[in-house]
């Protein structure tokens, strides 16, 4: 939908393992987390192309992560905040 503003929020809420997640189940199917080392290397980045009534349309990153793709909205903020955290490396 247009209109919508989206406001990431990048934070450290210490180990993972202390966290108690409750998802909406309607929303979230499944909860996994990705080290910033992997989403840095190249063989886990890629591009998907779209197209438009038959032409180019517009092209979004990807992170990849063995039966798991990162797409949409979530690898648009991921790549975003990937240019901040590590721009010598992204």
């Amino acid at each position: 939908q247009q209109g919508q503003m989206v406001a990431p929020v990048v934070a450290n809420l210490g180990p993972l393992e202390d966290l108690t997640l409750t998802p909406n189940p309607d929303e979230v199917e499944e909860v996994f987390t990705l080290p910033l080392a992997h989403l840095l290397r190249e063989e886990n980045q890629g591009y998907t192309h779209f197209r438009t009534a038959g032409h180019y349309g517009y092209t979004l990153p990807v992170f990849l992560n063995g039966p798991h793709k990162v797409w949409g909205l979530t690898a648009i903020i991921t790549e975003l905040t990937l240019e901040l955290l590590a721009p010598d490396c992204y």
